[in-house]
């Protein structure tokens, strides 16, 4: 039986598969089939279809196409890969849509006509088997499921017990991918609050958590492989980890020369308890620096809280704004502050009203004139999927209605607080060490580091790509920065070259 896994990305509330990140789905299934298979994304896919196998080159007004960005080493063998292939399994599914530098997840109406007139099984599994969306304030997509021979959301739902061998077989297929990944890491399934309106993750696991010797297990077989840079996202909230900072202290045991090792998602509630004070401590000690907490906060307006059993409150979120300054405010070694909170903002929420982005502002205000830092404050419009609280009480007439604030009370936070943080976290003069150079736009390069939502650096000039650049900031835009180069790293890329000389 000749397999192939399509990988189309997937973005979750716990879990990023996001190009420079590879997800843990195409892993896991890999490990689970425990045979040679064939790694492609949906870049592949659209560079054979749609492109006919012939790189384009951007013209030095255009911006780099990121359609066909994040080729595998099988790209220029797709036709045979897949007219040799007897089960296609995609990986798909966008729940908590976003921007990205350089990857377009691909959608189910995009995917469809590209994959019809193949004559293999086709099964569908990940984020989509729930629905997707690649667009907020949006319901998810509909279409026929008859045009896959099977879409089950138990397929590929492997227990743990399981998980830790098909983590290590499936690791292989970082072997097909040239360049440098972040290696996104699962610690655990479920939210132990799971109430939230909006959220998908109760409708796809109960709370349970991978042993630590698994975990770690895992990280050094890519490790091994020459991955160096690393994330504990595929979780809920990274506190209520059992055994998180033996976690900590051990994967740098087991890792010592790690580039990136970050952390995602935490629940404010988490952060502001006695016991967990320690946790904190442990990030910052043997985390690398540019690390940030991602808090679903949601909304600083109670009644849109209670209306949505939202798991924080104002107050609760600002302690835990604060607890994070407190210990991880410093300046790291990669010229960014070691530990910093994050702070999702969701609009189009049940209870919303025209007053509640001034209770956003009266909030995020005081942070900021308290001279607290917030690394990143994540704007979407909400997507609405079938099964949640917000499906039942919402659907289209609701989105219609609130989308006339969005775009104004977005801009309010990007203007009026955004845009001064920025300055905090990254004064002028800053050297931001090892950015990737990523993307043209027109004459403007546009490289960040590698990390947890790292922040985008806009260079003047056309840089060679794929490469490391320390660059010193020199001026802010609303969400980025502009900077020069100080030094190109050369040999700074571990992953690539170790990787060139593996056999598939």
């Amino acid at each position: 039986m000749a397999y192939t896994i399509l990988d189309c990305y997937t973005d979750e509330a716990a879990g990023l598969g996001v190009p420079p990140y590879l997800g843990t789905y195409p892993r896991y299934i890999a490990g689970y089939l425990n045979e040679p298979v064939h790694y492609l994304t949906i870049d592949d896919l659209r560079f054979y279809k749609k492109y006919g196998s012939k790189i384009k080159e951007p013209k030095p007004s255009q911006k780099t196409d990121i359609f066909t960005y994040n080729l595998t080493k099988n790209a220029n063998n797709v036709g045979e890969i897949l007219q040799n292939t007897d089960t296609l399994i995609v990986v798909l599914g966008v729940h908590v849509p976003g921007k990205y530098l350089s990857a377009v997840p691909g959608t189910i109406h995009e995917l469809i006509p590209l994959i019809a007139d193949l004559s293999c099984k086709k099964i569908l599994t990940g984020p989509a088997v729930f629905g997707t969306q690649l667009f907020g304030g949006k319901l998810f997509e509909k279409y026929d499921k008859n045009v896959f021979d099977k879409v089950d959301a138990e397929m590929f739902k492997f227990d743990y017990g399981n998980v830790a061998e098909y983590a290590l077989n499936g690791a292989h297929i970082f072997k097909q991918i040239p360049d440098p990944h972040m290696i996104e890491i699962e610690t655990g399934r479920g939210c132990d609050i799971g109430k939230c309106s909006f959220c998908t993750e109760p409708l796809k696991s109960k709370v349970e958590f991978r042993e630590k010797d698994d975990v770690l297990a895992e990280m050094k077989t890519f490790y091994d492989m020459g991955a160096r840079y690393f994330r504990y996202g595929k979780q809920t909230c990274f506190y209520t980890y059992p055994k998180v900072i033996d976690l900590l202290k051990e994967t740098r045991k087991h890792c010592p020369d790690l580039h990136v090792l970050h952390i995602d998602n935490v629940n404010p509630v988490k952060v502001i308890l006695d016991k967990t004070e320690e946790i904190t401590k442990a990030t910052v000690k043997y985390c690398t620096s540019g690390n940030i907490a991602a808090f679903g906060v949601e909304s600083f307006d109670i009644e849109v809280m209670k209306a949505n059993k939202l798991n924080s409150s104002p107050q609760v979120a600002y302690e835990a704004i604060k607890r994070i300054n407190k210990y991880g405010a410093e300046r790291g070694e990669d010229g960014m502050p070691r530990f910093l909170p994050g702070i999702n903002i969701i609009f189009g929420l049940l209870g919303e009203t025209k007053h509640t982005n001034e209770e956003n502002m009266k909030w995020l205000k005081r942070v900021y004139d308290e001279g607290l830092m917030i690394r990143r404050i994540n704007i979407r419009q909400a997507a609405v999927f079938e099964g949640t609280y917000l499906y039942e009480q919402s659907k289209e007439v609701f989105l219609a209605k609130q989308k006339k604030f969005y775009w104004k009370w977005r801009n309010d936070i990007r203007q009026n607080i955004d845009f001064p943080m920025l300055q905090r976290i990254a004064p002028k003069g800053t050297v931001m060490k090892n950015c990737y150079a990523e993307i043209y736009d027109g004459n403007t390069t546009f490289c960040r580091q590698f990390g947890t939502y790292p922040l985008i650096v806009g260079v003047k000039g056309r840089l060679p790509l794929k490469k490391f650049y320390d660059l010193k900031i020199t001026n802010y835009m609303l969400r980025s920065i502009t900077g020069v180069v100080e030094k190109a790293n050369e040999s700074f890329i571990i992953a690539p070259s170790a990787l060139q000389s593996m056999p598939l």
